[in-house]
C-alpha cells in the first residue's frame, strides 16, 4: 500500500512537473509565434502604405505637369475649371492650383478670392526644386496630416482620407522624408514612432524595446515608410491562441492532435479560410435599401457580401473579393451572391413589379463564359424576368476589352440594367459614356459627403447630374447620411434614387422585408398588403 502510494505520488509530481514545464514552452512558443506573425504583417503593411503613397507622388507629378502645361492665362476662369476637372478626374488628390513664393494665388477648391495671404514657408526643400508643406491652413485636418507638394508654382493636396485605400491595414506608421534644405530626416505624414531616426530612414526590420518596425523605402519617390506597432499588444491581441497552446501543450498525447489542428488553423492562409468560407456557404449577403426621392419608398436593394474569417474578424470586401479575383476564384463569390439574393428576394420580384435587385460582379466575370448562363439560371429558377435585376460593375470594369464590352450588350440585350458603380472615381467621362451601352450611374458617397463642407466636389455634382440627363442615365446616389444631402438631391430637378445610412444599413433579408413592408403601408395608407 505505501508503494502505491508513492508510486501514485511520484506520478502525480511527474505529470505535474511535464505539465507545467509543457505549459511554459507552449506559452513561449505560441508568444513567438504571435511576434512573428505581428512582424510579418508589418512588412506587408509597409509595401502597401508605399504602394498607396507611389501612386499618390505618381498622381500628384502627372496633375503638375498637367498645370504647368496649362493653354490658359494663370488663375483665370478658364483656368480654374481645367484644374478643377484635373481634380475630379484625381483619385488621391483633394485640391490643385498655382503658388508663387509662398502664398497661394489660386486653387480649384478655393478659387482666387478667398485664398490666404499668408506666406508659407516648406517644410521639406527637395533637391530638384520640389517643395512639400505640412498642413497649410486651409487644408488642415484635426485627423491626419494633409501635406501639400509643389514644383515651380503648381501644386497639389493630398485628399487626407486616401487612407480609405489601405483599409485592413495598420494605421501606426510613418512618412519619412530627407530634407535637403537641413541635410536631416523629418516625419511628412502617419504618426510619431517612439523609435531612433536611424530605422526610419532605411530598409530594415525588428524590435526595439517593446515596439516591433518595418522600414521600406521607395524607390520611384523620395522617403521611406515605417509601420509599427507594441509587441505587448501583439501578445495581448493573440492572448486566448497563446493560452491555448500553452493549456494544450501541458495535457497528454490525446490532446496533440488538437493542438496541431489549432496550429495549423491559425497558419492557414486567407486564400484558403476564404475557399473554405465558399464552400461550406459562410459568406453571408446583406441587403442595403435603394429609396426614390423625394418620397423615400423602397424601390430596391443592393446585396452586399460580409466575410468573417477563422479568427472572428470582419474582413472588408475591398479585400477579400480582389483577393479572390486574382487567384481566379471570384466568379463563386458572384454565384454565392446570386443564389442567395434570387432566394431571398424572388417573391419580392414577382409580387412587386417597380422592385430591383442591384447585385455587384467583378471584372473576371464580365470575362467567364460561365457568368451569363449562370445568371439564366438562378433567373429562371426564381421564376422572375431579368428586368428585375441591375447588374453593378465599377468603372474599371469597363476597360477589360471586348469581352467585358460584349458581356455588357448582352446583359443588356437580355433584358438587365447595366450600372455603373463608384462613378466618378475612374476612368468614365462624357465621351466615354456615350459609347458604353449602360442604364444608371452610382455617384460614389465622396461626392455625397462633400455636401455642405464647400469642397470642390460640389461644384461638379451638378455636371455629373447634367450629364445623367443629357444622356438619359438614371442616377442613384450613395452615402446620404442626413437631410441636407437629401435636400441637395431631391430639389435637383430630376429623378433620383438613393441609398445610404439615413434610409438603413446593410441588413439581412428578413429585416429588409420587414422595412420594405413599412414603406410600402406608408406609400399605400388604408390598404392591406401581403
Amino acid at each position: 500500500m505505501r508503494k502505491s502510494r508513492q508510486h501514485a505520488l511520484l506520478t502525480l509530481a511527474a505529470t505535474l512537473l511535464g505539465a507545467v514545464a509543457g505549459a511554459c514552452a507552449g506559452y513561449s512558443y505560441g508568444r513567438a509565434i504571435a511576434l512573428k506573425t505581428a512582424r510579418e504583417k508589418l512588412d506587408r503593411d509597409a509595401i502597401q502604405i508605399q504602394t498607396a503613397y507611389g501612386a499618390y507622388m505618381a498622381e500628384s507629378h502627372s496633375v503638375i505637369r498637367a498645370i504647368d502645361a496649362s493653354p490658359f492665362p494663370a488663375c483665370s476662369p478658364a483656368e480654374l475649371a481645367y484644374m478643377r476637372d484635373l481634380i475630379f478626374h484625381a483619385e488621391y488628390l483633394r485640391d490643385a492650383g498655382r503658388m508663387r513664393e509662398g502664398r497661394i494665388e489660386c486653387s480649384a477648391a478655393l478659387g482666387r478670392e478667398v485664398v490666404p495671404l499668408t506666406q508659407f514657408k516648406p517644410d521639406i526643400a527637395e533637391s530638384d526644386g520640389t517643395k512639400v508643406y505640412r498642413d497649410l491652413p486651409p487644408y488642415k485636418s484635426n485627423a491626419e496630416i494633409v501635406f501639400t507638394t509643389q514644383e515651380g508654382d503648381a501644386f497639389v493636396v493630398r485628399d487626407p482620407r486616401m487612407e480609405r485605400y489601405m483599409d485592413g491595414i495598420n494605421k501606426n506608421f510613418t512618412y519619412t522624408v530627407f530634407n535637403t534644405a537641413t541635410q536631416t530626416y523629418g516625419r511628412l505624414s502617419g504618426m510619431p514612432p517612439q523609435l531612433p531616426g536611424a530605422v526610419t530612414d532605411r530598409d530594415a526590420s525588428g524590435r526595439i524595446g517593446d515596439t516591433l518596425y518595418a522600414t521600406r523605402c521607395a524607390k520611384t519617390f523620395p522617403g521611406c515608410i515605417t509601420a509599427f506597432s507594441l509587441a505587448s499588444d501583439a501578445v495581448t491581441a493573440d492572448r486566448v491562441p497563446i493560452f491555448s497552446f500553452s493549456a494544450m501543450a501541458g495535457l497528454s498525447a490525446a490532446f496533440v492532435g488538437l493542438l496541431f489542428a489549432q496550429f495549423h488553423r491559425r497558419r492557414s492562409s486567407p486564400v484558403a479560410q476564404l475557399r473554405r468560407a465558399i464552400a461550406d456557404d459562410k459568406l453571408r449577403v446583406l441587403y442595403q435599401p435603394i429609396v426614390n426621392l423625394p418620397g423615400r419608398r423602397i424601390v430596391g436593394a443592393e446585396a452586399l457580401v460580409r466575410w468573417t474569417d477563422q479568427e472572428g474578424f470582419a474582413v472588408s470586401p475591398e479585400i477579400f473579393v480582389p483577393l479572390a479575383e486574382r487567384h481566379g476564384f471570384v466568379g463563386d463569390v458572384t454565384r454565392l451572391v446570386v443564389r442567395h439574393a434570387l432566394r431571398d428576394f424572388g417573391a419580392t420580384l414577382r409580387n412587386h413589379s417597380y422592385f430591383r435587385l442591384n447585385i455587384n460582379v467583378a471584372a473576371a466575370d464580365l470575362s467567364d463564359p460561365q457568368f451569363l448562363p449562370m445568371l439564366a439560371a438562378g433567373i429562371l429558377k426564381a421564376e422572375i424576368s431579368p428586368q428585375s435585376v441591375a447588374i453593378e460593375i465599377t468603372e474599371s470594369s469597363t476597360a477589360k476589352g471586348p469581352t467585358a464590352m460584349a458581356t455588357i450588350l448582352s446583359l443588356r440585350d437580355t433584358g438587365y440594367s447595366v450600372h455603373i458603380d463608384d462613378f466618378g472615381t475612374g476612368y468614365s467621362s462624357l465621351s466615354y459614356l456615350q459609347d458604353l451601352a449602360v442604364d444608371a450611374i452610382k455617384i460614389d458617397r465622396t461626392f455625397t459627403m462633400a455636401i455642405g463642407t464647400g469642397a470642390a466636389g460640389v461644384a461638379i455634382l451638378p455636371r455629373i447630374l447634367g450629364m445623367a440627363d443629357a444622356l438619359n442615365l438614371e442616377v442613384i446616389v450613395e452615402g446620404i447620411e442626413n437631410e441636407r444631402q437629401v435636400s441637395y438631391f431631391a430639389t435637383s430637378g430630376q429623378p433620383v434614387l438613393a441609398q445610404g445610412w439615413l434610409f438603413g444599413r446593410p441588413m439581412p433579408a428578413e429585416a429588409f422585408h420587414l422595412l420594405h413592408a413599412k414603406s410600402e403601408a406608408s406609400a399605400h395608407p388604408g390598404v392591406a398588403l401581403n
